[in-house]
């Protein structure tokens, strides 16, 4: 009976504004067989350097964080700012 620990991104999704959220499993086996798994999620935005992501991750992010969507999530974010100051 062997136990072993592995820690994967096992799924990855792009919202409309080009955020990318990744969540990461980590789960505990038994011979092959899972015996628990618990869930880390984190976001990675068009402002974020994706570098230091798994490799799945930095490649969805070099494609899908053009300057055109990096300069379009910026504005929506100097927006909102911008509503919830009032000015």
């Amino acid at each position: 009976m062997a136990l072993t620990k592995e820690v994967i991104v096992d799924k990855i999704e792009v919202l409309e504004n080009g955020i990318v959220q990744v969540r990461t499993a980590t789960r505990i086996l038994e011979d092959g067989v899972a015996l628990s798994s618990s869930f880390h999620r984190h976001v990675c935005p068009p402002d974020h350097v994706c570098t230091d992501e798994d490799p799945k991750v930095t490649a969805i992010c070099s494609v899908i964080h053009t300057p055109e969507v990096k300069a379009a999530y910026l504005a929506a974010q100097e927006a909102s700012l911008a509503e919830m100051t009032g000015e």
